[in-house]
């Protein structure tokens, strides 16, 4: 625990899942299996079931990264399992993004299509352009 006496600070996992994030958005191998194996072990130590839904997912891309399709389609599961729970559909969104930037590797086609089209809609329901367009972009292409 980190005490705070003035305000509030970031704690270690926050931090850590913060530069997680930036890793996935970088496409960054090196720096995801770093961060997502810190990120996993603060989120277990602390029984933080939302941090560890984003350490699945980081797990998720940097199996993706590697070529290990089954590992990656199984963390990215379990991500999307935790944020269905927590109903945060954004971050539902951000997963099935990465589900259908998956199925692009695999060239499954039928699984790029209709992980987009989810993330498409999760996007829609919050609102997030952003990232909406990348979806329909992806979801086009």
């Amino acid at each position: 625990m980190q005490p705070v006496k003035n305000g509030s600070m970031a704690h270690e996992h926050n931090m850590v899942m913060l530069l997680t994030e930036v890793a996935v958005q970088r496409g960054d191998a090196s720096a995801l299996r770093k961060y997502a194996a810190m990120l996993e072990e603060l989120a277990v130590r602390d029984n933080h079931r939302f941090y560890l839904a984003i350490a699945h997912r980081a797990w998720g891309v940097t199996h993706r990264l590697a070529g290990e399709f089954a590992a990656s389609e199984a963390r990215l599961d379990q991500a999307a399992q935790l944020f269905r729970e927590y109903g945060t559909r954004w971050q539902l969104g951000r997963t099935f993004f990465e589900m259908g930037a998956l199925g692009v590797s695999r060239a499954d086609a039928d699984m790029a299509r209709q992980s987009f089209a989810q993330a498409v809609a999760e996007f829609e329901a919050v609102g997030a352009l952003p990232d909406l367009e990348r979806a329909r972009a992806a979801l086009r292409g």
